[in-house]
């Protein structure tokens, strides 16, 4: 039995769940690296295209930026395990990997919020879409966004580290989660409790509620509409939004399930659910976005034609 509280100077560290069958695995490597490559890809296109300078377009490239951190935040202990057997993580990485890790989360959620109400206004008010959601309000509501989630991890990790850990360092996952970290926790976690409901009733109830109660109207508004090349057009504009939705919200909804209905499952099922959850969103998004975005899909060509001209012209 080990007891470590804020008031112990003790070398702390908790033990990691790896993934069996995947050691030194590809397989989740590609995976990394085409959420890297695919989300620093979308951002200069997005950066030097002037056409691409709108509101759209800005809410998308948040959306790459917040799969990039969410990449780079499991990057380090993801490729340690599979490659190195690093099983190991010092109490104060484990940590700052919660904060980054759940608060880029939260930050996928609001942005799809924010990117539902960009189709709500482009198709129920397109006359007016471009004197409500001006790059000033973007900006702002990014910032927004940002003040919103640090705001909401923050008490959560101070509620967490004030509390002594003792009996077993083992982590069920590959990261470093509330849910599992809380375990390990001997004393009163009432309050911990409380707090995670709430916050999982605004980022796992209210987001999606809000998100579908946007898609309720803009079908209604549509259903409106005489022309059915219309409506699919207006649909269509719409899909790569609900397809990344789906891929937030299905893994989450499944992890969520398999916590609450299937406790006594195999610890591989969890590990595996938690990893899909984490690097699915940073892994389609790109593609959702590069294939069902004409303007994306475009750039994308421009920027490496253009690459490949500028080196060609150099050799």
């Amino acid at each position: 039995m080990f007891l470590v509280t804020n008031s112990i100077q003790v070398h702390f560290f908790f033990i990691l769940m790896g993934i069996p069958g995947f050691e030194a695995s590809l397989d989740f490597c590609c995976l990394y690296m085409v959420s890297i490559v695919g989300n620093t890809t979308i951002l200069p296109v997005i950066r030097t295209e002037p056409s691409l300078h709108e509101p759209m377009y800005l809410l998308l490239s948040m959306l790459a930026l917040t799969d990039l951190g969410l990449t780079l935040t499991t990057l380090p202990t993801g490729m340690g395990l599979l490659w190195f057997n690093a099983l190991e993580i010092s109490f104060e990485d484990c940590f700052a990997q919660f904060f980054f890790l759940h608060g880029f989360s939260f930050m996928e959620s609001s942005v799809l919020l924010a990117m539902s109400f960009d189709c709500y206004v482009a198709i129920c008010h397109p006359l007016r879409y471009v004197s409500i959601l001006t790059n000033r309000v973007i900006s702002r509501r990014g910032i927004a966004i940002i003040f919103r989630c640090v705001l909401i991890v923050l008490p959560a990790l101070f509620l967490l580290k004030r509390l002594p850990f003792c009996g077993s360092r083992h982590l069920l996952h590959s990261y470093c989660l509330h849910q599992d970290m809380i375990r390990l926790v001997c004393a009163d976690t009432t309050i911990n409790n409380w707090y995670g409901l709430i916050t999982a009733l605004v980022f796992i109830t209210l987001d999606p509620l809000l998100i579908v109660v946007s898609y309720v109207l803009i079908l209604r508004s549509v259903l409106r509409i005489s022309s059915q090349v219309e409506n699919f057009r207006a649909l269509n504009n719409c899909l790569s939004h609900i397809l990344a939705v789906l891929v937030l919200y299905v893994p989450m909804v499944g992890l969520s399930m398999t916590h609450r209905f299937a406790k006594h499952a195999p610890p591989i099922v969890h590990v595996i659910l938690a990893n899909i959850c984490l690097l699915a969103p940073p892994v389609m998004n790109p593609i959702i976005y590069s294939v069902e975005t004409k303007q994306i899909c475009q750039g994308i060509c421009y920027l490496f034609s253009h690459r490949q001209l500028h080196q060609s012209v150099e050799k």
